[in-house]
């Protein structure tokens, strides 16, 4: 019975990028050239013709890096599909007022902003105005903080949650943990110790880039259970990081991991990773 709850479900990718060859309309900035993208377009009905055999229905869109802080083409793609897209933008961090920028998109169904540490040292690269200035507005609006970082950068990424303990973090990608080698007993404690802090949740995606890096990812399953056991399904939400993820294998390939193959998983589990997590995240509020 409850399996086939679960069959009867739709689910909720929570990592998609998408961008257009409408470089007229939305023009690559200066020093991106055509041939540096992975793809020469990823539109929405892409991921959605992906998506759908596998019951995925909704889809969160996050602003891919080479748009910069562009979010134009993204706001577009959400203001055709409100239903169906949600967004996680980039604002300037290093500006003086990126709150204002947050503010500004929340209105367009942007319910998180992603930062990245971009070459500052792992012991300071939060320690900012700027910054500081974000993770207050994502408290006061219930905006998520989204981190794309290493272990490395995970002790000050916990201090900045105990300094706002309300502002809701989402972690990209287990953190990278399994990126460049096995991952270790420090790193796996860095982030499951994160899970003290209320509001931090985590994404387990993007399983094409960790651990041995193929299908059917089964060597991850240690990792994704420590961290289940540390945060609980209801803040954990999967994402496909497609088309990332599809340049060398199927869609299948990653969201059945979580609904097929970890047997540590329950029903319920299930229900909130595949589905349940994101959408009281990103769109009960939205």
């Amino acid at each position: 019975m409850a399996a086939d709850r679960l069959s009867r479900m739709n689910y909720i990718d929570a990592h998609v990028h998408v961008w257009t060859d409408d470089f007229q309309k939305y023009p690559l900035p200066a020093g991106v050239k055509r041939e540096q993208l992975p793809l020469p377009r990823f539109l929405p009905e892409d991921i959605l013709r992906l998506a759908r055999p596998s019951r995925v229905n909704r889809i969160v869109l996050v602003q891919i890096s080479f748009y910069r802080f562009d979010n134009r083409y993204m706001v577009d793609v959400i203001r055709q599909q409100p239903e169906t897209f949600v967004g996680i933008a980039m604002v300037d961090w290093n500006s003086p007022a990126p709150d204002d920028a947050m503010r500004e998109l929340m209105r367009c169904h942007v319910r998180g902003f992603r930062i990245r540490a971009q070459g500052a040292p792992a012991a300071t690269w939060l320690e900012s105005e700027s910054l500081e200035r974000m993770f207050r507005c994502g408290a006061k609006e219930r905006l998520a903080i989204c981190p794309l970082l290493d272990p490395e950068h995970l002790p000050a990424l916990s201090r900045m949650c105990a300094k706002f303990p309300d502002t809701p973090v989402i972690i990209d990608h287990l953190a990278r943990i399994g990126a460049n080698g096995p991952a270790s007993d420090e790193e796996m404690a860095a982030l499951c110790s994160l899970a003290r802090h209320r509001n931090v949740m985590v994404k387990l995606s993007g399983f094409n880039a960790l651990g041995a890096k193929k299908p059917p990812h089964m060597d991850l399953a240690p990792v994704i259970r420590r961290v289940h056991e540390a945060f609980g399904a209801r803040r954990l939400m999967w994402a496909s990081d497609s088309p990332f993820q599809t340049l060398k294998e199927t869609y299948e390939d990653s969201i059945g991991l979580i609904r097929d193959r970890l047997d540590f998983l329950t029903v319920e589990d299930k229900e909130w990773i595949l589905r349940r997590t994101a959408e009281e995240f990103f769109w009960r509020q939205a």
